[in-house]
């Protein structure tokens, strides 16, 4: 009995060693820079200390009400490794919402008063400190659009559960706000700026967008809102000329797949505010959603989302997984004909690429860093549309479909241009050469694999970026 209580003790003193290393060998949270703010240019967002913030997000939506508390730490865990920094999730998903253990968030008496139900909160904490533990910020959409739509939640409802958000959360380190919920800004706006008003009211701490409805914009509707921070858009899970209902879309008709149109259209509104995707296409999902005779949005597409909405000036982006959002497992009934369990998908390969495209945009010149179309000769449409950015010595051109490419490399500093190939999908880099500060020409790497789709990448010769080979 005595060896076996000196084993248990000694396991467990391992374990508590193991997660107290695990928490000091991380690299420093992003908050220990400061508080999250705009940048001085109003496109960007920073710490209080000056460091670029990227967003890199994860699309977690039903992560309360899918998950138990050992695979919330599993689910975060992973996405550190895979160096997300940002994490999207449902608070409520209904009225009252319930969480993998069957607790509900609140009850409603006769008179419409919410009372909080506090062991589901005390889940939601969990998730909140674990994220804060990998060094992940959580969007708290506060209540999905649907039950807001369906009259679940009134202004004065809005307006308490706002204020029993901010104050259970104000203090918390890794929160930013999201209004909204998949829905459009017309729809119920005074419960929406009630919610948002109560919030921020209360917590000057933390940043705030709003979540709208597929193939809008947050600056439809709420561009001169006091409380919105930054706009987001959600460019959505439809592909070339699929349409549906009477929404005002920002873009025209038959470019539904050009996410970097939505930058351009939030930035046509004043003031100037920073914008995300933060819903774009998710891996493994039916393009359109409903069917699937159009097939399904792979690795390569979401790749192209991100590249397209970052390269046209958004602060960051969020990557989707249908497998993930939902947190499908055998058992449960699955949305938009998910069969791949959520642990599975963790492995896939878009999951994994993004943050190749975050390194790549925090190894240069971050604040300067503008869209600059005119670097391209004779660009393409849709697929084949090149999409460039550069600061004042470097640029960059996201191809999509390796077709040749003709650049004009005056439109950056030096007389000479070292020029190299990034593959998308493996972040590896392959040095083409140094070339006269002019017009060039450029057929993209060949891999082994073929010809993938990638970032050309040209900077000042007499520069030294370290992360080049």
């Amino acid at each position: 009995m005595k060896l076996r209580c000196y084993a248990l003790i000694a396991l467990l003193m391992i374990i508590c060693v193991t997660t107290d290393a695990q928490d000091k060998g991380q690299k420093i949270k992003p908050w220990e820079h400061g508080r999250l703010r705009v940048s001085d240019n109003q496109r960007f967002l920073q710490h209080e200390d000056g460091t670029p913030f990227f967003w890199l997000g994860e699309t977690a939506w039903l992560m309360p009400q899918r998950l138990n508390r050992d695979e919330v730490q599993y689910y975060l865990q992973i996405c550190h490794e895979a160096e997300y920094n940002m994490v999207q999730v449902q608070v409520m998903n209904e009225v009252p919402s319930y969480n993998v253990y069957g607790q509900k968030s609140l009850t409603v008496d006769a008179e419409g008063t919410w009372q909080m139900s506090e062991p589901y909160w005390e889940h939601m904490d969990h998730i909140v400190h674990q994220a804060e533990r990998q060094g992940i910020y959580v969007g708290m959409v506060c209540i999905w659009g649907n039950a807001v739509k369906a009259g679940k939640m009134d202004v004065s409802q809005a307006k308490a559960y706002g204020a029993f958000l901010a104050n259970r959360y104000k203090n918390r380190k890794n929160i930013i706000w999201i209004i909204g919920g998949d829905i459009q800004g017309d729809v119920k706006p005074e419960v929406w700026d009630a919610l948002a008003t109560t919030i921020k009211s209360i917590d000057k701490n933390h940043l705030m967008t709003f979540h709208p409805r597929g193939r809008t914009t947050s600056a439809q509707w709420w561009s001169k809102a006091s409380w919105i921070d930054f706009h987001a858009f959600q460019s959505g899970h439809r592909k070339y000329g699929q349409r549906m209902g009477t929404v005002n879309y920002p873009i025209p008709d038959n470019t539904e797949e050009d996410n970097w149109q939505y930058v351009d259209s939030v930035w046509s509104y004043q003031p100037l505010k920073p914008v995300i995707d933060d819903e774009p296409v998710y891996e493994e999902i039916p393009k359109g959603l409903h069917v699937t005779d159009e097939g399904y949005w792979h690795a390569s597409d979401v790749r192209r989302y991100a590249y397209w909405s970052v390269f046209a000036g958004s602060c960051g982006h969020t990557y989707g997984h249908n497998a993930i959002m939902q947190f499908y497992r055998k058992g449960l009934p699955p949305a938009y004909f998910c069969e791949k369990e959520w642990t599975e998908a963790l492995r896939d390969p878009g999951f994994n690429q993004m943050k190749y495209l975050k390194r790549l945009m925090l190894s240069l010149p971050y604040f300067e860093r503008v869209p600059d179309q005119s670097i391209i000769q004779k660009n393409g449409v849709q697929y084949d549309r090149l999409i460039a950015a550069r600061g004042a010595d470097y640029l960059l051109v996201y191809n999509y479909t390796s077709r040749i490419m003709t650049l004009d490399l005056r439109k950056i500093s030096g007389d000479k241009k070292r020029v190299w190939w990034m593959d998308a999908a493996t972040g590896r880099f392959t040095f083409l050469g140094e070339f006269d500060s002019k017009v060039c020409t450029f057929r993209p790497h060949k891999t082994i694999d073929g010809i993938e789709d990638g970032v050309l990448i040209a900077v000042d010769a007499s520069r030294n970026y370290p992360f080049l080979p």
